[in-house]
């Protein structure tokens, strides 16, 4: 989510939460004709200003994507695709060469498209998004990658004007800084979800600008990876993104947001929210504690909002960062945030309240800051984060199907709990709750 390029489509929602659907939630994928499309490429809507979707792949997840094996099969009208396109490409700029070199090896990978006609299946509430947001081990490796890029990350903040440890959170978020870029062959992604047909214009935008990238060279072919949905690098960043926002900071004459060293990405990013309007020194929001009954509609300055009893959680005035307004993503029993402009901002990378409050508590508790200390209404008694992987653990030995301990309670974790609850006759919710652990425990 500069990935801004920012990422590309999912319609995974987080429950209650503003802007947490897709747009294209209600639409079936539809099959593309074997025959060659020669319609001109549609032009970006208005509310894609930001040359991404209103929210990425693998939406709210904090879960870099599920590694995908190659699944390719053999497909005659993928294939007759792929060869009408090549007149698509090349009136787009692609030479012969560069489109021939981009699709060796490459066929139709089924197991994209099911994850794409998937996305909407997991829900997650704001308070199990948070808990994976800024878990004690994403907060520890982002300390650790803060000290150990400190140095180009100072560099960036004073070019652009974006905080370090914002940057550090957005890179915390999208790939768990660098760990889980995604390992699908882009343009197998993306020429797959384009045949495929299901948003077949905006795939097609993005294959033609994926074949650019390969073109200028900032990528060779073996390395040009991502996700299921083409998402791609360390902040993952959607081509049609790539090309408009990320930069060459190192100065080696390429952008590449795929190295070992993340200085392109991280400065990618910076780039990408100074564009949209990052202010530096605003928070991006601050929790508050809010008087029962009070209207929370509309924005005022925090001076404003003081003189109706709305103060920061240590009891004192929010100071006058700039107009904001009050957010209860869990309604008024949960936590409330006085968010700022730069809380809009994030939302141009990744266009969900979940996401934005994600990226700037995480960036707020690797600076050092303190949890959320409002409780959620979860309607369970939660788990801490060690017993949630205790939790994984005894799934796991139960023949449950999950690949990692991580505490981080995503779609599997939540598909091998109900399972289990289904198993022993309760309530298949979901939650990883201090209940189903003594019943793990039990069992």
């Amino acid at each position: 989510m500069i990935r801004a390029t920012i990422l590309a489509i999912c319609s995974l929602s987080v429950s209650g939460m503003a802007g947490a659907v897709s747009p294209d939630t209600s639409l079936r994928p539809k099959i593309r004709p074997a025959a060659a499309v020669t319609a001109p490429l549609e032009v970006m809507t208005a509310t894609s200003r930001s040359l991404r979707p209103q929210l990425r792949p693998e939406g709210l997840s904090v879960d870099a994507p599920e590694k995908i094996t190659p699944a390719r099969v053999s497909n005659p009208a993928y294939d007759r695709w792929v060869r009408g396109f090549r007149s698509r490409a090349a009136a787009n700029g692609i030479s012969g060469a560069i489109y021939d070199r981009a699709f060796q090896g490459i066929g139709y990978n089924p197991e994209v498209v099911n994850k794409d006609r998937n996305q909407a299946e997991f829900k997650r509430q704001i308070w199990d998004y948070l808990d994976s947001a800024a878990s004690p081990e994403r907060v520890q490796m982002g300390q650790r990658a803060l000290r150990r890029h400190n140095r180009a990350l100072n560099r960036i903040e004073q070019y652009y004007g974006v905080e370090k440890e914002v940057v550090t959170a957005v890179w915390g978020l999208e790939s768990k800084y660098g760990t889980r870029m995604g390992d699908i062959p882009v343009i197998e992604a993306l020429s797959t979800l384009a045949f495929d047909g299901r948003r077949g214009p905006f795939f097609e935008k993005q294959l033609i600008a994926a074949l650019k990238i390969l073109q200028n060279g900032d990528v060779t072919p073996r390395n040009f990876l991502g996700s299921w949905a083409g998402a791609m690098g360390h902040t993952q960043f959607i081509p049609t993104s790539y090309e408009a926002y990320a930069v060459d900071f190192t100065g080696d004459g390429k952008r590449d947001i795929w190295s070992k060293d993340p200085t392109d990405a991280l400065a990618s990013t910076a780039a990408y929210l100074k564009r949209f309007g990052w202010r530096r020194g605003m928070p991006w929001g601050v929790e508050v504690r809010v008087p029962r009954g009070v209207s929370t509609g509309g924005s005022r300055m925090p001076s404003d909002w003081a003189q109706r009893g709305v103060v920061g959680v240590d009891g004192r005035p929010v100071r006058n960062y700039g107009s904001a307004r009050i957010l209860q993503p869990a309604g008024p029993s949960g936590a409330s945030f006085m968010v700022f402009a730069n809380f809009d901002v994030i939302k141009r990378y990744n266009n969900a309240d979940a996401y934005a409050i994600g990226v700037g508590h995480l960036a707020d508790r690797i600076g050092g800051g303190p949890p959320i200390q409002a409780s959620w209404p979860r309607g369970y008694e939660p788990v801490s984060f060690d017993e949630r992987k205790e939790i994984q653990r005894r799934l796991k030995r139960k023949g449950y199907p999950l690949e990692k301990i991580d505490g981080i309670i995503g779609p599997n974790t939540q598909r091998s709990i109900m399972g289990f609850q289904q198993s022993i006759g309760v309530k298949p919710d979901g939650y990883p709750s201090r209940t189903l652990l003594n019943q793990l425990r039990q069992r």
